[in-house]
């Protein structure tokens, strides 16, 4: 799945603030040079309008991030920086809130410029900036996306621009209607995606390049890998990087267990004494292609239960729409490809199940799809459980898996339901 999918279907998803677990750092070129932390919106310099469009959008505090990112964003003179950290934890709403704050209403012209890579990114930043900014109603937005059709000779009079690299690129140069020279924020959004994508990074340079020195840039990215510090580099020279330490997806607090079956109707029937025998909240199950997928779905779904699925034929948000409706608890389970196996978090599955284990195309075990697949049941330091349900001649994968991971997957019995249930207490 591309990585602006998934980031879309994130942003989509996350209606509220992910509690992280994770420590912040902060590099800095002065380490001298004092920082500020704050504990609630009201220590920092907001008009009061904006406080109400944070408090509509549901965020009582400050996330980690926003923490340790708003007063810098915020404050005089202008810092540039790079904040990285996962979907949900509010980078979105904090770039918004520094660019409603330093747009002047009383001035009609561009400035503050936020590029995405994607259309529908640009749109969703958008609807973050409707809602943050809904009290301050002097302050407009446009957007520089494809078939946003602005004649040459428009005079633009929104303060704020949300745009992807290449229209804008088109409204600065060949349209000449965005005077880059008069933009005092710059926001890069998903620099790691800019980064992957042909042809981004590039228009992105340029852009900033035709930027006034004195500009605020601000750049985001869910990763800080190398790649990320060199474009950022490119773009900024030492700018102070606050970070949430990489969550790495770890098996310790997931308990393992497999389960040994001669047929797929055979497997069916193990699931669903797992299931009964579980006080299961909400359950992940994930099957290697498209084609087993629906015949799960079906079968659970005329034996009564609460079925979504999730497969790379619906779209982004068709697929966010699903998810919603799993986080909301509508349906009880989840069935998916790997087109859910890294990236979505869904915070309160703490039950994976392994419809049949992932392999590469030589039929060997895809012991990173293993990994990112339990790991929803084990997000943000949460303990999870899962379950691998396999037909006998697969059973060699699993062993492979444990040798690999340096762990142990405990067989059950299928029919054993004393043992079952021994373990759901």
């Amino acid at each position: 799945v591309p990585l602006a999918e998934l980031s879309l279907m994130n942003k989509l998803i996350h209606t509220s603030l992910v509690e992280s677990q994770q420590h912040v750092e902060i590099l800095q070129r002065d380490p001298s040079s004092p920082l500020f932390s704050i504990k609630t919106f009201e220590e920092l310099p907001l008009k009061k309008e904006l406080l109400q469009g944070v408090y509509m959008m549901g965020f009582n505090r400050p996330s980690k991030i926003q923490e340790q990112a708003l007063p810098l964003m915020l404050a005089y003179p202008p810092h540039n920086l790079i904040a990285q950290s996962q979907s949900g934890t509010g980078k979105t709403a904090a770039f918004v809130l520094a660019m409603l704050s330093r747009a002047s209403a009383s001035e009609k012209y561009p400035q503050c410029l936020c590029l995405a890579p994607t259309y529908e990114l640009a749109l969703q930043i958008g609807q973050v900036v409707r809602t943050i900014g809904k009290f301050c109603t002097d302050i407009k937005v446009n957007y520089a996306v494809r078939g946003n059709r602005v004649l040459k000779g428009t005079v633009l009079e929104e303060q704020i621009i949300i745009g992807t690299p290449g229209t804008t690129l088109d409204w600065c140069f060949k349209q000449r209607i965005l005077d880059l020279t008069k933009i005092s924020l710059f926001v890069l959004d998903e620099a790691d995606i800019m980064i992957d994508t042909q042809g981004l990074s590039c228009q992105s340079i340029r852009i900033h390049r035709a930027l006034p020195k004195s500009c605020q840039v601000l750049l985001f990215s869910a990763t800080y890998k190398e790649p990320v510090r060199a474009f950022a580099e490119r773009i900024i020279p030492d700018p102070i990087v606050i970070k949430l330490r990489e969550e790495e997806l770890t098996l310790s607090n997931i308990r393992q267990y497999f389960m040994v079956c001669q047929s797929s109707d055979e497997q069916y029937r193990a699931l669903c004494n797992l299931y009964g025998s579980f006080t299961i909240g909400q359950v992940m199950i994930f099957c290697q292609t498209r084609r087993l997928a629906d015949w799960l779905s079906g079968k659970m779904s005329r034996d009564g239960h609460q079925v979504a699925i999730l497969t790379a034929e619906l779209t982004v948000v068709q697929r966010a729409s699903v998810i919603q409706r799993f986080r909301e608890g509508k349906e009880k389970v989840l069935i998916a490809t790997n087109v859910c196996a890294r990236g979505i978090d869904v915070q309160q599955v703490t039950t994976v199940v392994n419809f049949g284990l992932p392999m590469d195309q030589d039929g060997e075990p895809d012991f990173e799809t293993y990994l990112h697949r339990i790991g929803r049941a084990g997000r943000f330091g949460h303990r999870g459980i899962a379950f691998s349900v396999v037909q006998r001649e697969t059973v060699g994968l699993v062993h492979k898996i444990e040798e690999y991971f340096q762990t142990t997957i405990k067989q059950l019995d299928p029919y054993d339901m004393d043992e079952l249930e021994k373990l759901a207490a």
